[in-house]
């Protein structure tokens, strides 16, 4: 989920055309490129792909299931598999190879350092043609598109296999045991947009809470005291 968001700034940013709708596109790659290498990504994607397949596989020829909307799930589980599968070598490595990224991300660490005079070179870069520059940004975000359509078709398919249902939070907190037959995946929350409150979950493989909070932004988060009407969504494939 946090590269999902990543990938999704990324292009946000890569649509606009001044200088710092670019460094926010590098700055976001930047931190995609650090998730990357802290986790074996390629792998964890082929093996939930497989494991999703395997599971709706089951389903092939169970007259519930429309089962032409069934082969085009498997289909897209298929080819995402396959374009992730092909992909050869690290994921993202031109990015990572890149000389100008390179420069970038050793000085990112540092507060203000990729000012002007710390790196000429991107300075340069970025006061190039705004078509050429966005070119070459997406360019470098298409090194990272194998990931980002594997993410989105499991996460997709993940939030659509439950329905919401409405629930209370007797002053501002639910609490739900889980079924410990079920591996649930993920818990959503949607909270009607006039409430001035916002969710913090919490939970074990055994039960979940949820708390509304209030206070943001000029006041420490306390918890309603409130009953506060909820859309709660339980989520496992």
């Amino acid at each position: 989920m946090r590269l999902e968001q990543l990938f999704r700034q990324a292009r946000h940013f890569n649509q606009g055309g001044s200088v710092w709708d670019c460094r926010a596109v590098v700055a976001t790659l930047n931190e995609i490129v650090a998730l990357l290498a802290r986790n074996d990504i390629k792998s964890e994607l082929l093996k939930e792909l497989d494991r999703l397949g395997g599971g709706l596989g089951k389903m092939q020829g169970n007259q519930h299931i429309d089962q032409a909307a069934l082969a085009t799930v498997l289909g897209q589980i298929n080819a995402a598999a396959q374009r992730i599968y092909g992909h050869s070598g690290r994921i993202g490595y031109q990015v990572m190879e890149n000389e100008l990224f390179k420069s970038v991300a050793q000085r990112t660490a540092i507060p203000g350092g990729t000012c002007s005079f710390d790196l000429p070179g991107y300075h340069f870069w970025l006061e190039r043609d705004v078509e050429r520059r966005r070119n070459e940004a997406t360019e470098w975000l298409d090194c990272f598109h194998p990931v980002q359509e594997g993410i989105a078709l499991i996460l997709g398919l993940l939030r659509d296999s439950a329905a919401g249902i409405w629930e209370t939070a007797h002053g501002g907190f639910f609490q739900k045991n889980l079924d410990h037959a079920a591996a649930v995946q993920l818990l959503r929350v949607a909270v009607p947009i006039e409430l001035p409150y916002f969710a913090e979950i919490s939970g074990s493989k055994h039960r979940f809470t949820v708390r509304f909070l209030t206070g943001l932004p000029n006041e420490r988060p306390v918890q309603c005291s409130e009953d506060v009407p909820f859309q709660l969504t339980v989520c496992l494939l």
